[in-house]
């Protein structure tokens, strides 16, 4: 898949609805988000590359014909590249073998008919398999844990969480040629400007010497290493945390904890703050209310009657919000500031919820209490545009339909929810769908 994405990488949970991409940019390894398909760029982006001059890319199937635009676009990026200063030996080491990866298009413009449920993606997400692989890569590698975790202010536990999530504790980097995944979403991708930057962030970290330009291995989307990072999030924040001269995220634990404690630390986490609690609403609560967009101190949550499970007090949060990522029915959280965090790693909810509570298990804490309404079937992505289409004829502005249930798609099925005397959580389901089409 998979700072990412994130990093914000590129992935968001359907609320209810990454990679898309990950915020790094697709991780190797943790399970596919409800929706995104569009990726938010991550926070320290390269500098955007220019469309060279030359063909542009091929709009025929003619393979032959496009692995001649191809090369010929490579020959004019290297001259951009030169010019960005990077050594003559790099640009013809990394590009003079480039390969075109048709894979590498069908896979940036695939968009899943079906959605997976939250319940679902936190299954594969926070098995037991892996809270269990969690827990023992913590105790091998406590040391750099421990001293990432120091230095960085962020848990070892959620630094553990994220490894286990982008790459199975480094069991699954990912087989693409970063160099020929980003030549090739340079040349014939959807984000093709953003692509260039990347590639030359690649060109770059090759020619510093942290890695050599054959052992560029990662997702179809250019994320790297451990942890999954885009060439221009390593450019950033990757750090020589063992001392040796080199930022190596692909074989260096240490510098794969002190990298990935960078990104997040630097991205606002907060020392010391938890990234959510799950929490009893009172009576007649407005779910309406349950988006991240709502914040407030927790103060303000328990004031009006928000508990934590079993009656007990809210942690001190500032802007604060309650997420129900399956409506009603399903658990609702209280989450803060290290929760958006999160979501720059990998801009998805369904990602950073599986992130807090797969650090909470490995510390031998607990999962949710609440349990998820298994029997809600999720519509696919063709029910939910004409669920949206269905919304907007009846004056419940659903927004574009697009088959993703963002934020206007839920703000309008709210609305029809309350018309109809049901609870207002904005949770798409076939009974609601079917109560839309009846005449």
């Amino acid at each position: 898949m998979g700072p990412a994405g994130t990093i914000t990488i590129m992935r968001s949970l359907i609320l209810p609805s990454a990679l898309a991409l990950a915020a790094l940019g697709g991780c190797a390894n943790a399970p596919t988000a409800a929706t995104t398909a569009a990726a938010t760029p991550a926070p320290a982006t390269a500098a955007t590359v220019a469309a060279p001059p030359g063909p542009a890319p091929a709009a025929t199937s003619d393979l032959a014909s496009t692995i001649a635009g191809f090369h010929a676009w490579l020959q004019s990026f290297a001259s951009q590249a030169l010019a960005a200063g990077i050594h003559r030996q790099t640009v013809d080491a990394m590009l003079a073998h480039a390969q075109w990866q048709p894979r590498v298009v069908e896979l940036d413009r695939s968009q899943p008919e079906f959605t997976r449920t939250p319940w679902a993606y936190l299954d594969s997400a926070v098995s037991p398999q892996r809270v269990a692989q969690g827990r023992e890569q913590r105790r091998l590698h406590a040391a750099a844990l421990e001293s990432a975790e120091q230095r960085y202010g962020v848990p070892a536990s959620i630094i553990t969480a994220i490894w286990g999530m982008e790459s199975n504790y480094g069991r699954n980097f990912g087989s693409f040629s970063t160099i020929d995944a980003l030549a090739t979403l340079a040349y014939d991708g959807r984000r093709r400007d953003w692509a260039r930057g990347e590639l030359l962030a690649a060109l770059r970290i090759v020619d510093r010497g942290d890695i050599s330009a054959d052992a560029l291995v990662g997702s179809w989307a250019g994320a790297m290493g451990h942890t999954q990072f885009l060439p221009s999030v390593y450019l950033a924040y990757a750090v020589d945390a063992d001392g040796d001269g080199r930022r190596d995220i692909w074989a260096s634990v240490a510098d794969v904890t002190a990298s990935t404690a960078n990104f997040l630390a630097q991205s606002g986490w907060q020392s010391g703050q938890p990234w959510g609690v799950e929490v009893q609403l009172p009576p007649g609560f407005d779910y309406a209310r349950a988006e991240l967009s709502v914040r407030q101190d927790s103060s303000v949550w328990a004031a009006e009657g928000v508990r934590g499970i079993g009656g007990a007090p809210l942690p001190s949060l500032p802007a604060a919000s309650i997420l129900t990522p399956a409506g009603a029915r399903g658990p609702a959280i209280l989450v803060g500031p290290n929760f958006r965090t999160l979501l720059r790693y990998n801009n998805s909810v369904n990602y950073a919820l599986a992130v807090g509570l797969l650090a909470r298990q490995i510390d031998e804490g607990p999962g949710l209490s609440t349990p998820w309404p298994r029997d809600l079937t999720p519509l696919s992505r063709s029910e939910t545009k004409t669920l949206q289409e269905l919304l907007n004829a009846r004056g419940f502005d659903a927004g574009t339909p697009d088959g993703v249930a963002g934020p206007t798609t839920r703000a309008g099925l709210r609305r029809f929810q309350r018309s109809q005397g049901l609870p207002a959580d904005g949770y798409a389901t076939p009974e609601l769908l079917q109560m839309l089409q009846k005449p």
